[in-house]
C-alpha cells in the first residue's frame, strides 16, 4: 500500500445517461473502489469533493473542452508530486465524458464512506448514476455514535444534529433502526438508517425531557441486560449539559417501547463519576459470573450485567491499582479521581498507563495518548481489539487512530499500530461495529466523527463537515 502510483487521466465514453456534466471519479490504485473524501482543486482555487462513489461532476463553463490541472489531496492517500512539489492530475473535462485518476493509500484502513447528512452520492445522481437506498431524517450533520443490538434490530443514536433550516440543530440525541445486516451486506454502500423523524421529517429527540428545556443531553453507555422480569432493557447514562464543561444532571434512562425515547430512572449525584455504563460497554464473563464492562476506551469499571445491579451503586467495581498489581475494587480508585478511573491497563504501573507503546517506538518514552474508543472480541485473531482515537499527535490534535490487540478485555494492550490519519483535521469518539465484521472478523468496520473543530483548521469540508465516516480494516495486515 506505500507504492506510490501516477495519476491516469483517461477519458473513456459516459457509462450512465448522457449529461451534461463530465465525470471524475477517483480510485483506490489497489483496489479500484472509489474513494470519498477526495479534494480536486484547480488552480484559481475552486475545490470539488468526491461523493461516497468517488465522483465529482464537473460542469464549469469556462473549463470544459480545455485542459485544466488539478491538485488532489486526501487524507490517508497520496499520489507522486512531479518536479515542482505538486501532486495531480490533467483533465480536459467534456460533457459526458468520464475520467479516473488513481492514488495510493497509505492509511492501512481504508476509507469507505460518509454514512451521515445529505449528499451522499450527489455527484453520483446528477451524473446519472442509480445511488444505494439512502438514509431519511433531512440530517445535515451528526457527532459521536453509539448502537447497540435490541430486540433483533440495530439501533443508532448520534449527539448534536445538524438541520439544513438553521445554524443550531437538535441537541437531544437522534436516533434510527435498522435490521441486521445480511448476507452480502456492502459496507462500502453505507447504511439505509431509518430515522426516527417528527412530522416534518426531521429526526426527533430520542430523550426529550420537555420538563427540563435547558441544556443539551448526550447518551453513552449503551447497552442492553435483563430487567427484573428477564426482558431486555436498554440502557444508557445520559448528561444533560450547560456547554462541553458543566453538567447540570446525569444518571440512568432506559428506551420505552411505547414512545421509542429514553426515559430517565435513576438521577445520579453530580458528584459521581464513575458508577454507571459509560463509553461502549461489553458483556463478559468472569469467574461464571457474567458483568458489564465499560469504559472509554479502556475497560475499567464493571457492573454484574442486570438492571437492578446497574441501578445499585454499591455493585460497581473500578480496576485500579492494589499493592502494585491490577485488581477489581468496590471502593473509588486510589484518590477517586475521575482521570484515576479512565485508566487502562498497558503493562507498566506508572503515569504513563493510559499510553499506548507504539509497535514501531524507538524507545519507551514514544508513546500515544488516548482519546475515546472501543474494545470488541475478534474471532479472526481471537483477540480483543481496542479501536482508539489520539489525543495531541504531530499531525493533528484528534485525527488519528490506533489498534491494538490484548489476551484480555481489560488489558494490557502493549502495542499499538496507527491505521488512519487525518492532516489537521479531527476524527474523533471512534468505535467498532463488530456487528458489521465480515470474513470472520478478518474485515471490521468502525467510524467517527469528522470535523474541523478542535483542529485549527479554519477550512471545512463541505458536506462532510461534522459527519460520521467508516472505515474497514483488514486486519491481517497488522503485523502481530
Amino acid at each position: 500500500m506505500r507504492i506510490l502510483f501516477v495519476a491516469l487521466a483517461i477519458a473513456t465514453p459516459a457509462t450512465a445517461a448522457e449529461t451534461e456534466y463530465a465525470e471524475i471519479r477517483v480510485v483506490d490504485a489497489a483496489t479500484g473502489r472509489g474513494v470519498p473524501l477526495v479534494e480536486l482543486t484547480t488552480v484559481n482555487q475552486l475545490k470539488f469533493v468526491t461523493d461516497n462513489a468517488g465522483r465529482v461532476a464537473f460542469r464549469e463553463p469556462e473549463m470544459m473542452n480545455r485542459e485544466i490541472f488539478f491538485t488532489v489531496f486526501s487524507h490517508g492517500y497520496e499520489m507522486k508530486k512531479d518536479g515542482f512539489g505538486i501532486a495531480g492530475a490533467k483533465i480536459t473535462p467534456a460533457a459526458g465524458k468520464s475520467f479516473e485518476i488513481k492514488i495510493a493509500r497509505k492509511n492501512i484502513a481504508e476509507r469507505l464512506c460518509r454514512l451521515t447528512g445529505e449528499g451522499l452520492h450527489r455527484d453520483s445522481i446528477l451524473l446519472g448514476h442509480k445511488p444505494p437506498p439512502l438514509p431519511n431524517g433531512k440530517v445535515f450533520g451528526q457527532d459521536s455514535i453509539q448502537s447497540v443490538i435490541y430486540k433483533g434490530s440495530v439501533y443508532w443514536l448520534w449527539g448534536d444534529t445538524n438541520r439544513g433550516e438553521y445554524p443550531l440543530g437538535m441537541f437531544r440525541m437522534a436516533g434510527a433502526k435498522t435490521a441486521l445486516p445480511g448476507a452480502g451486506f456492502e459496507a462500502e454502500k453505507g447504511i439505509a438508517y431509518d430515522y426516527f423523524t417528527e412530522k416534518n421529517g426531521f429526526v426527533r429527540p430520542m430523550m426529550p425531557l420537555k420538563e427540563r428545556p435547558e441544556g443539551v443531553i448526550w447518551i453513552d453507555g449503551v447497552c442492553v441486560v435483563p430487567d427484573e422480569k428477564g426482558n431486555e432493557a436498554m440502557i444508557a447514562h445520559y448528561s444533560r449539559r450547560k456547554g462541553l464543561a458543566d453538567q447540570l444532571e446525569h444518571g440512568i434512562a432506559r428506551w420505552d417501547d411505547t414512545t421509542n425515547t429514553f426515559l430517565p430512572i435513576l438521577e445520579l449525584p453530580l458528584a459521581e463519576k464513575w458508577r454507571h455504563p459509560h463509553g461502549h460497554p461489553i458483556l463478559h464473563e468472569f469467574d461464571g459470573k457474567k458483568w458489564l464492562l465499560s469504559g472509554n476506551p479502556g475497560l475499567n469499571v464493571r457492573v454484574p450485567a442486570t438492571l437492578a445491579a446497574i441501578l445499585d451503586s454499591k455493585q460497581y467495581e473500578a480496576l485500579a491499582v492494589e499493592k502494585s498489581k491490577w485488581a477489581w475494587q468496590s471502593a473509588s480508585p486510589p484518590t477517586g479521581s475521575e482521570q484515576e478511573a479512565k485508566l487502562i491497563k498497558v503493562g507498566t504501573l506508572t503515569a504513563e498507563n493510559t499510553k499506548f507503546l507504539p509497535s514501531n517506538a524507538a524507545d519507551a518514552k514514544e508513546r500515544v495518548q488516548l482519546h475515546n474508543g472501543s474494545i470488541r472480541w475478534n474471532a479472526h485473531r481471537k483477540k480483543w481489539v481496542m479501536i482508539a482515537g489520539q489525543y495531541g499527535a504531530k499531525s493533528s490534535l484528534l485525527g488519528e487512530v490506533w489498534y491494538a490487540e490484548a489476551d484480555a478485555p481489560t488489558g494490557p494492550f502493549a502495542k499499538a499500530v496507527k491505521i488512519v490519519s487525518h492532516e489537521r483535521m479531527t476524527f474523533y469518539n471512534v468505535c467498532h461495529h463488530e456487528f458489521l465484521d465480515t470474513g470472520g472478523g478478518r474485515f471490521i468496520h468502525f467510524e467517527g466523527t469528522y470535523t474541523a473543530d478542535f483542529s485549527g483548521n479554519p477550512i471545512k469540508t463541505p458536506r462532510y463537515e461534522y459527519n460520521q465516516i467508516m472505515y474497514r480494516l483488514d486486519v491481517d495486515a497488522i503485523k502481530p
